[in-house]
């Protein structure tokens, strides 16, 4: 198929260029299978070192199971939106388990982190109220506050010092993510929370990445630190990370999710999440909670990349997480390393601005519970020494 130039009011075709140019234009590539670590492109298979499959579920045999037996039962979708008829007994019983599971009085079902998050900033905020945001808070939060009609301040990553000096008593919500999705770091979440309730401000945390990874049982950053849930009002947490099958959820109090399902327009307009998928969480989060060793084998496979990496002396990013930033700084340098790797058989993505600060490009490298020490072995191998190393210092941790 030929394709065809788009004339009128805009300027698609030169926005294009002016990506590609600047080594930052995104194609997607269609994947055969994705399984226990493992990926096939274009019939060849991969290590696959970019999947936030974290504890290896997504190709559970228990979950597969429970997403069929729902199918089974309620059919394939949900047929309508949750105040509709979209709204069934297995979603209920999956909101009673995460409530359950993390502390909270009650859960509301998105079908994504990125509506979620959106829903619970546009339908709380109004222009009386200030939202304050870390700087490298996820896409969903950082456009939501920008159409916002209430003022948004941005602090520095986790400058808890700079939060503070920029606070107002009673006047809004304090946003920061438990484990940074790109960075992989974790925010301060006991200084989070005292620098909430002394200002009389919400907090809310966006969990995606920490939940089933971190804490006991799984129930993510804020168990991990020692935070207790009701010092934070509000919880979102993703299902497609470590549960390994897709979804999100709001959490806190009674009243934030009644006031919610009347007032979020994301969760009220919306067709539901299909109930064979609320049924495949369920099963997930009974895993999940009993998952120790596996938490505890990817702790091992962190450190022994880390230790291999800083040997080869590549600069990595400061995170003891899963998420494991391999920095290079230009776009093009990222992607011809990206590209290196693929030829030796793993398959790492190269991550750039915008989504990331112009000058730190990066490979950000993902480990699950599924990989094994001799995948972490086979990464370094195919890195190598870093080219920009003198080898005598090892690597920098950013």
């Amino acid at each position: 198929m030929t394709s065809s130039v788009v004339t009128g009011p805009f300027a698609l075709g030169e926005a294009l260029a002016e990506r590609e140019q600047a080594a930052l234009l995104r194609r997607r590539t269609p994947v055969d299978v994705a399984s226990g670590g493992r990926i096939r492109v274009g019939g060849r298979d991969y290590l696959n070192l970019s999947a936030n499959d974290y504890l290896g579920l997504a190709d559970h045999p228990a979950i597969k199971a429970a997403f069929k037996e729902g199918i089974d039962r309620y059919g394939a979708g949900a047929g309508a939106s949750p105040l509709v008829t979209g709204y069934s007994r297995a979603h209920q019983q999956l909101e009673e388990t995460l409530a359950d599971w993390l502390g909270v009085e009650a859960v509301l079902l998105f079908n994504c982190g990125f509506s979620a998050n959106q829903a619970v900033l546009k339908a709380l905020l109004g222009k009386e109220h200030l939202l304050w945001q870390d700087k490298l808070n996820h896409a969903s939060l950082q456009e939501m506050g920008s159409q916002l009609p209430c003022k948004m301040k941005r602090f520095g990553h986790n400058d808890m010092a700079a939060l503070e000096r920029l606070l107002e008593p009673n006047r809004g919500l304090i946003v920061s993510e438990g484990v940074f999705s790109m960075d992989g770091d974790l925010a301060p979440w006991t200084a989070l929370a005292t620098l909430a309730a002394r200002s009389g401000n919400w907090l809310m945390i966006d969990d995606a990445h920490g939940l089933g990874v971190l804490g006991p049982q799984g129930r993510g950053t804020l168990a991990a630190q020692g935070v207790a849930p009701a010092r934070v009002h509000i919880h979102m947490g993703t299902f497609g990370k470590a549960l390994g099958v897709a979804g999100a959820f709001v959490g806190g109090s009674r009243e934030l999710v009644d006031y919610l399902v009347n007032f979020a327009r994301h969760y009220v307009y919306s067709t539901h999440m299909p109930a064979a998928q609320a049924c495949a969480v369920s099963k997930s989060i009974e895993l999940v909670r009993v998952a120790d060793e596996a938490r505890a084998h990817l702790v091992r496979l962190i450190a022994r990349f880390q230790q291999g990496a800083q040997a080869q002396g590549w600069t990595l990013g400061a995170s003891n997480t899963p998420i494991q930033p391999l920095l290079v700084g230009e776009s093009a340098a990222a992607l011809q390393l990206a590209e290196r790797l693929r030829d030796r058989g793993v398959w790492v993505s190269a991550i750039r601005p915008p989504t990331v600060p112009v000058g730190t490009a990066r490979l950000r490298i993902t480990l699950s519970a599924a990989h094994r020490e001799q995948d972490v072995d086979s990464l370094l191998e195919a890195l190598g020494p870093c080219p920009s190393s003198d080898q005598r210092g090892g690597a920098h941790v950013a």
